[in-house]
């Protein structure tokens, strides 16, 4: 910290110090002052007179006055109008008591608003300049009556400037904090939908890989003695599940790596393009999924792509989790005008393992399709089918926010 700045610290901390020097410096300058006779032969002369009692006694008071100014900026300036006043009249020749009056008057104009400034900084002059011209021992021109109109309005206005500076500046520093703070909370924001972002893909990927190695180890554990050769056919499904899981974890992982990493995965997010392999591998977990699309052609937005994908891939699970044994799963993407629209449905008659009641009986599944959809700005509708079974129904639009500007797909 430089010197200058360690100074205006210390001022700050100590105002009335300061006010205290103020009113010590402005009581010489005034004693100073009234040894000068402005009414020598030769004009303005310095003369050895001494100030009289009354005088000395008013620039005293006067001074005295200016050690409150800020606790008592209004009261001050009344005081120190009154003896300069009193001195307007009485002084012959005129000690500048006045210049209590100018800084008293710079106070409250740099301490209240413009209007009280213009009232009070006009009152001050009027009765100050008033006096002196009518009052005073001086002609109504002289220029000593004069020079009392203008260091009145000069402590105006340097008052006036002073506090719309103060004003600036602090607007500045509150937008700049505000900035600040807005900044810190779209952070948050931010950090905290990637994480939930992050939370559902490793949900998504968990749930469904972790469900089809549970029913193929459950086969080949049912069928080791009895047929050997099924029983190595669902360990090799089990160790290809476990393999896609590691690797989309490592990928879903991956993204909480910095950017300049070199190990932060390249390989683009899943999409409706992979459907088909999602759905060989509910095939080979013994689940009799049947596809329909009419969507192809159609381009969608990566975040409506994946969204697409998650849906499927979370409804399917569901259905080998819950549905039961029998089981049969019907899945079609269709595209109807703006928007594509996924439904999964199936028959189950819900033999299967019990759903977590957490969240309306999907457990985080829902939730989180849910939230998928609610990210692209789409429209999600789940519940059981009239006569048995479970309906996963999503309505994502084909172009979502930032491509709003471009042409139809």
């Amino acid at each position: 910290m430089s010197t200058l700045a360690r100074a205006r610290c210390t001022i700050g901390a100590h105002p009335s110090a300061l006010d205290t020097a103020l009113a010590a410096a402005v009581l010489i300058c005034m004693v100073a002052g009234s040894f000068v006779d402005p009414h020598g032969p030769e004009g303005v002369s310095w003369g050895l007179r001494t100030p009289d009692a009354l005088s000395l006694a008013l620039m005293t008071a006067g001074a005295a006055a200016l050690a409150f100014r800020r606790r008592e900026p209004m009261t001050v300036l009344v005081v120190t109008g009154c003896v300069s006043v009193v001195e307007s009249v009485t002084g012959d020749p005129r000690a500048p008591v006045v210049m209590s009056a100018v800084v008293a008057l710079y106070t409250v104009a740099a301490s209240t608003d413009r209007p009280t400034t213009w009232r009070v900084g006009l009152l001050t002059m009027t009765v100050l300049t008033g006096a002196a011209m009518l009052a005073g021992p001086l002609p109504w021109y002289a220029q000593e009556n004069l020079a009392v109109f203008a260091w009145t309005g000069i402590g105006a206005t340097a008052g006036d400037a002073v506090r719309s500076r103060r004003a600036f500046v602090q607007a500045i520093r509150d937008r700049a904090e505000k900035a600040e703070r807005t900044r810190e909370e779209e952070a948050r924001r931010r950090v905290a939908e990637e994480r939930l972002r992050i939370a559902r893909d490793l949900h998504d990927v968990v749930a469904h890989h972790i469900a089809l190695v549970n029913v193929q180890a459950g086969v080949a554990s049912h069928v080791m003695d009895r047929r050997p050769d099924q029983a190595k056919e669902a360990l090799a499904h089990v160790r290809e599940a476990s393999r896609s899981a590691l690797d989309e974890l490592r990928a879903t992982v991956g993204l909480l790596r910095q950017s300049g990493d070199p190990e932060a995965p390249t390989e683009p997010a899943p999409g409706l393009a992979r459907l088909d392999e999602l759905v060989g591998t509910f095939h080979h977990a013994g689940l009799r999924v049947e596809v329909a699309r009419t969507d192809h052609g159609t381009e969608l937005p990566a975040a409506v792509d994946l969204a697409a994908y998650r849906i499927i891939q979370e409804a399917l699970t569901n259905v080998q989790k819950h549905a039961g044994r029998q089981a049969k799963a019907e899945v079609s993407v269709v595209r109807v005008g703006p928007n594509i629209e996924v439904t999964v449905l199936d028959d189950g008659t819900g033999d299967g393992e019990a759903p977590d009641p957490a969240v309306g009986g999907g457990g985080h599944g829902l939730l989180g399709m849910r939230e998928r959809v609610t990210a692209v700005r789409g429209t999600l509708t789940t519940g059981p089918r009239y006569g048995g079974g479970f309906r996963v129904h999503a309505i994502l639009p084909v172009r979502n926010r930032t491509d709003a500007t471009k042409g139809p797909v």
